[in-house]
């Protein structure tokens, strides 16, 4: 499999800072309070099985393809401590509730470092995706599991926006997570130390159904589609590494299959496929 990940290989992309207006700060304030809760993306979370019909009908290759109540997207792991960083790009969708249910509903998409194989920490980046009724809202944020979600407040986003988004670990226990809008040119930057210890086992692009903070898994809205591409692994050793060879997931909440993912030599797609 590692072979076959090395026949895609590609460069980050430079980014370019600026710094949005107090109102678009505060709009952003708002957008994560409306929640009304704490959230965390968390590790992923197994079913048991899935329905023999849903393996039959959600991938042609279906041995490559895993099952998971809260992750949909594309998984390269390793067995040794293997990776450094994780970029992909992505433009924004539109997120609706879906056909079988109203009020709000949340989906969430990132980039990452450990939490499938290795689930005691998880460095990652992303979006959330906010919709409850004609309301649309989206707040960017990063996180070092088991720490909860922190919003990155000097960036906007909207429906439509191209966003990179970039997760490096400079060792098992500090890192730092990035966040462009190549549409508006604005750049956010985290910067971790003394965090919980890595095992640099797993690389991920993922949709997720994140959880509410002693609530359980936010009612997962119909996100569209998301396709990351541009997307690379580093090695530790310095070689870029694409997600042909990835384990896929898709989620499958109450039997019914929610995502169908897919992936090329550059890019990995999660579409919604429920109600």
């Amino acid at each position: 499999m590692f072979a076959a990940m090395l026949l895609c290989q590609v460069l980050l992309a430079t980014a370019v800072f600026a710094i949005p207006t107090s109102k678009e700060r505060f709009a952003q304030r708002l957008a994560r309070r409306a929640g009304g809760f704490q959230h965390q993306s968390t590790p992923r979370q197994s079913i048991e099985s899935a329905p023999v019909d849903l393996e039959l009908n959600a991938h042609g290759n279906v041995s490559n393809t895993l099952y998971s109540t809260n992750w949909a997207g594309a998984v390269l792991s390793q067995t040794t401590a293997t990776w450094k960083s994780v970029t992909g790009t992505f433009v924004v969708p539109t997120p609706k509730e879906p056909d079988s249910a109203s009020g709000p509903h949340y989906a969430t998409a990132w980039v990452g470092i450990d939490g499938d194989t290795c689930q005691t920490a998880i460095l990652q980046t992303g979006v959330d995706f906010n919709v409850n009724g004609d309301s649309v809202s989206y707040v960017a944020w990063y996180e070092w599991y088991p720490a909860y979600q922190f919003d990155f407040m000097d960036i906007s986003i909207k429906a439509g926006d191209i966003v990179e988004v970039t997760v490096t670990a400079t060792s098992t226990t500090s890192g730092t997570a990035m966040i462009t809008n190549k549409s508006t040119g604005q750049t956010v930057l985290h910067t971790f130390s003394g965090q919980p210890s890595l095992c640099l086992y797993d690389a991920e692009w993922i949709v997720e159904d994140f959880t509410q903070v002693g609530v359980g898994l936010a009612p997962f809205a119909n996100f569209g589609k998301v396709t990351f591409t541009g997307t690379t692994a580093t090695t530790n050793s310095g070689s870029f590494v694409g997600p042909l060879g990835a384990t896929l997931f898709d989620i499958v909440q109450n039997g019914q299959l929610l995502t169908s993912s897919s992936v090329d030599c550059n890019s990995v797609t999660v579409q919604y496929v429920g109600p």
